[in-house]
């Protein structure tokens, strides 16, 4: 089946979810975040936001994401090691099957997605990450707290 997708409308439908963080509830996303079409074995979403995302991966295949508007800073782990990368609109970052990745957009940013879907999520509970762990578990747990 053909599909057309307009994304510079599609995204001007969305509002712009402002300080965003990574314990911002779907409720507060409700409206900045959007499911154009199926792809594949998943979708192509939209999203427009500032401030920043929780740590995520896609263990079932690699992520396209395209900065529509705006600008990010892309974060990745990469053998272990968080590097950074500044994305402005035009650009587009193919995020390796499996690596964690997180995005900072304290100015706002309005993006395009596409990738396999997670069974199960691996987006895990934002009071429980702080960056990828080498345990296996997908979440380091919280330092406890000084006395």
């Amino acid at each position: 089946m053909l599909t057309i997708l307009d994304l510079n409308a599609e995204l001007a439908k969305l509002k712009m979810l402002r300080g965003r963080t990574p314990e911002t509830s779907a409720a507060e996303r409700e409206g900045a975040f959007a499911r154009l079409a199926p792809y594949r074995d998943s979708a192509i979403n939209v999203a427009k936001f500032s401030g920043e995302g929780p740590w995520e991966r896609h263990p079932n295949g690699d992520e396209i994401l395209q900065i529509v508007d705006g600008a990010t800073t892309f974060h990745i782990m990469a053998a272990e090691v968080p590097q950074s990368y500044a994305l402005a609109a035009g650009m587009v970052v193919i995020v390796p099957q499996g690596a964690w990745h997180r995005f900072g957009a304290p100015n706002g940013v309005s993006l395009m997605t596409g990738h396999p879907a997670n069974r199960p999520n691996t987006s895990p509970s934002p009071s429980t990450i702080r960056a990828p762990s080498n345990d296996g578990s997908g979440v380091m747990p919280k330092p406890a707290a000084s006395a």
